[in-house]
């Protein structure tokens, strides 16, 4: 047994023995520039501040409204009912295992006892001049336009899927149209095309009734579970959760259909969301994002497909758009 000691130690130190290791989509990021980064503004910044846990921990939850033009008519309800501090004393209303968690006034299907939307806010309907497409919004064509970047670098190409032809990043956000070609190429009404977001993980979304009703925007819910992709150009995507969605992940599931609480005793109260432009500064929250049409960003996106760390022995050689999560860190300094 003796002899083959020398034998192992050999093949141990040979270089070609093993494939080198790639780089991590971690190690991508952190080697990505600051100018590769771009600021989250504060007005687009939602604070929610729920009640502390049990152990009189707080939980702060902070929501990323979703880029212009995507979703505007519910987007600027949002901001006037955070202006309004309307969804102070509301309540976590719903946990659905592997789905949604979803807040807003628990007495909102009373309408003896629902909470009166502030003025200017009003449950928008296919009525309204809005339509089911609606859901879907028209993009420039041109990627420079489309992406507002500093990078003439497209968005890297992802993998058909089953929903969508052309999944693509639009500003750093999951989106997917139905083209044939890439997203840069096609032509659409006023010279674009037509795309819509993407139901991923920590996606935040608009509780609605039945159609013609397309909601307010004062019911919310954000994605918990495995991507739910047929609620896609269903119902308004507004934003994502940035940070603290472990807050709402954690929280026990409702007993009642769908996953709804019961009593009032199981549900989380909320104390106050706000707009981080409107904290006082020295209170904002500083995030960023990794720019979606940056060198970098591409690297990660490469790497999240074909993950050749180590840990990894068969890279997959593609990915799912809600498996390239959009980076986004703190703003250190």
């Amino acid at each position: 047994m003796a002899a083959l000691a020398p034998l192992t130690l050999v093949a141990a130190a040979e270089p070609s023995a093993a494939p080198m290791p790639g780089v991590s989509p971690g190690e991508v990021i952190a080697a990505a520039p600051s100018g590769h980064w771009v600021p989250i503004a504060p007005a687009d910044l939602l604070v929610m501040e729920l009640a502390p846990d049990a152990a009189g921990k707080p939980r702060r939850v902070l929501i990323q409204l979703i880029a212009a033009p995507i979703s505007e008519p519910w987007v600027a309800n949002i901001r006037k009912l955070a202006a309004a501090h309307w969804w102070d004393g509301t309540a976590i209303v719903r946990v659905q295992d592997n789905y949604v968690v979803q807040w807003g006034d628990p007495d909102g299907e009373d309408a003896a006892k629902a909470k009166p939307l502030p003025k200017g806010v009003v449950a928008l309907s296919e009525t309204d001049g809005l339509r089911k497409r609606d859901y879907v919004v028209g993009l420039p064509q041109d990627f420079s336009d489309q992406t507002g970047s500093r990078f003439p670098v497209p968005p890297p190409r992802l993998p058909a899927d089953s929903y969508a032809r052309n999944p693509h990043f639009y500003k750093s956000w999951p989106m997917a149209n139905d083209t044939k070609g890439r997203a840069a190429s096609v032509a659409g009404e006023g010279g674009g095309y037509q795309a819509w977001p993407v139901h991923c993980y920590g996606m935040v979304g608009v509780g609605r009734n039945i159609s013609p009703d397309m909601g307010s925007g004062a019911e919310l819910y954000t994605v918990i579970g495995h991507a739910p992709r047929h609620l896609d150009r269903n119902i308004a995507l507004v934003g994502r959760v940035v940070e603290g969605i472990e807050h709402l992940s954690s929280l026990p599931r409702g007993t009642g259909e769908l996953g709804f609480y019961e009593t009032p005793a199981e549900r989380t109260s909320i104390q106050s969301v706000r707009l981080a432009s409107d904290l006082p500064e020295a209170q904002r929250p500083k995030l960023e994002y990794l720019d979606s049409a940056s060198e970098s960003f591409a690297r990660y996106a490469d790497a999240r497909s074909n993950r050749k760390d180590a840990f990894f022995n068969i890279p997959a050689g593609g990915a799912d758009i809600c498996n390239i999560p959009v980076p986004i860190r703190k703003i250190t300094q």
